[in-house]
């Protein structure tokens, strides 16, 4: 699993000129899934995601977490993290899962989420058209590949 991670003070996103989804201050992440993933990935990522320490405590250093500072998280499914540029100009998707396999990890990684972080997590519509807008906090991103567990 790649996970883009942005610290923001409000994010929504819009489908077919609709909100669907709109949080304030929390983290907007944007997943993509592969055919390797597992519920070890989701387990370790979620549990990152929800205890990393990039928000402010009352010195104005990065020490607490989102489920610290009692933030909301909205997650967005992206196959395109799995982009592959190597040859050409056009990049591959062919690593990104297809949605019988992706659609039950992702479910499976908001019920996750909302599990670690105790209240429910916000999300896009997978495989829908989305408008995705964030103002980005700081600018805090954050990216983590379960497979590069750096």
């Amino acid at each position: 699993m790649r996970a883009v991670i942005q610290r923001v003070t409000q994010a929504n996103v819009v489908i077919n000129n609709s909100i669907r989804s709109s949080i304030s201050k929390g983290l907007l992440i944007l997943v993509g899934i592969e055919d390797a993933d597992t519920t070890e990935d989701i387990t370790w990522l979620s549990g990152k995601i929800v205890n990393l320490r990039i928000f402010n405590d009352a010195a104005g250093v990065m020490n607490e977490s989102v489920r610290d500072q009692g933030g909301d998280i909205l997650v967005v499914s992206q196959f395109t993290l799995h982009a592959s540029t190597k040859k050409g100009n056009r990049p591959s998707y062919i690593k990104a899962s297809k949605p019988p396999i992706a659609v039950p990890l992702y479910e499976q990684f908001v019920q996750q989420l909302q599990t670690e972080l105790g209240k429910p997590v916000f999300t896009g519509e997978f495989g829908a058209d989305m408008k995705v807008s964030l103002l980005n906090d700081g600018p805090v991103t954050i990216v983590i590949d379960t497979k590069n567990k750096e």
